[in-house]
């Protein structure tokens, strides 16, 4: 008699590292006679969030994303600085898009099962117990993506700033964006000293989402990043009549805190609580992919799912820009002014997707020579 309870796999957490690794499972033979189990407190039914990424053709997105661009802009106080992205598109997709399209493919598998739970205990035993409010469940292997309790309890040991926004989607009376090009970074607005940027994504020519954003220690209170929006979109933009039709706001840690240390035999971390959010940047998206690109293959191969799934190096590199960002807050525009002014943005895109060789890092970390990047060096090593 079968263990209902009792699973191969357990997927705690249906965002987008964890509906990923299940889809990704469902799509691939080895796992047709395995029992995989997910489960969240949430049935994931609302535009909770949107992802953007940058990617070649052809892509398992296409029929989910909600608008690509070709070209791109960072605006500085020094200069404006025009992007051609090809052969890179930067595209953006609703969570609401990636939530349903996962359901639906997951839904046609027998050996899959959802349970909308609340997880409370995971104990690794002979197998790995998962105890929520409604159930026990039993699994070989769990993969888990809640934030360790030990990340708020000792982060201070670590580097670690937010990168924290709020954005609104606005719709103007008459033509006005050029829909074609997104505004990925504009210094020009300053909250003081901090490092804060706003983000512009035009969806259509009279529909964008404009988002003020900020790489801090602190977060701000909800009607600072309101009234920074209003100014742009008053003085920058030069739009005065709009309504705001959506809303999205957001907090995501940018640390070195090393979550790969609660990998086990066992439990496999992942998502942001597994330490896959880019540490100097924030970004997730193709790195994710990437991640269970790699611990399918390490499942297959009879390896533990979280083998290699960091590079060294790029922890490193990660681990320097956080400690010039973390001591040198105002340094931001700096940093990201050279970046994309001394380097071509599909080197940069190599490079934050953790694919560049190691010549085009040392031309970066040559574009970035200064003190402030000698101290963190040195005080990094």
């Amino acid at each position: 008699m079968t263990n209902n309870t009792h699973f191969d796999y357990i997927i705690i957490g249906n965002g987008l590292a964890g509906l990923q690794l299940a889809v990704k499972m469902a799509n691939d033979t080895f796992f047709n006679e395995k029992r995989i189990a997910l489960i969240d407190a949430s049935k994931k039914d609302t535009n909770d969030k949107t992802w953007s990424f940058w990617e070649t053709e052809p892509s398992q997105w296409n029929n989910i994303t909600y608008k690509s661009w070709s070209k791109a802009s960072i605006i500085t106080s020094k200069k404006s600085i025009e992007l051609n992205l090809n052969p890179y598109s930067y595209k953006t997709i609703r969570s609401i898009d990636f939530y349903n399209l996962a359901k639906e493919s997951l839904s046609k598998k027998n050996n899959i099962e959802f349970f909308i739970d609340h997880v409370t205990i995971v104990n690794e035993n002979e197998n790995v117990n998962v105890i929520t409010h409604k159930n026990n469940y039993t699994a070989i292997h769990v993969f888990d993506s809640r934030i360790p309790e030990l990340f708020s309890i000792h982060l201070k040991k670590y580097i670690s700033i937010v990168q924290h926004f709020k954005g609104w989607v606005i719709k103007t009376e008459n033509d006005f964006f050029d829909n074609n090009k997104l505004t990925m970074m504009d210094y020009r607005l300053k909250d003081g000293q901090q490092t804060t940027f706003t983000y512009v994504l035009p969806f259509s020519k009279t529909e964008a989402l404009v988002e003020f954003t900020y790489f801090t220690p602190q977060v701000v209170n909800e009607n600072t990043y309101d009234d920074f929006i209003k100014i742009y979109i008053k003085d920058y933009l030069k739009i005065e009549n709009y309504s705001i039709i959506e809303t999205e706001k957001g907090e995501i840690p940018m640390t070195n805190f090393p979550f790969a240390k609660f990998n086990t035999n066992k439990i496999t971390k992942i998502g942001t609580g597994g330490g896959w959010v880019k540490g100097s940047t924030g970004y997730s998206f193709k790195l994710t992919e990437n991640k269970v690109d790699k611990i399918i293959a390490n499942i297959k191969t009879g390896k533990t799912p979280s083998a290699n799934l960091f590079k060294s190096r790029f922890k490193f590199y990660d681990k320097v820009f956080l400690k010039v960002l973390k001591d040198e807050n105002h340094k931001g525009e700096w940093i990201f002014y050279q970046f994309y002014n001394k380097n071509s943005i599909q080197t940069m895109f190599r490079f934050l997707d953790e694919e560049s060789s190691f010549i085009e890092e040392l031309k970066i970390m040559w574009s970035l020579f200064s003190w402030s990047f000698i101290k963190a060096f040195f005080k990094t090593l």
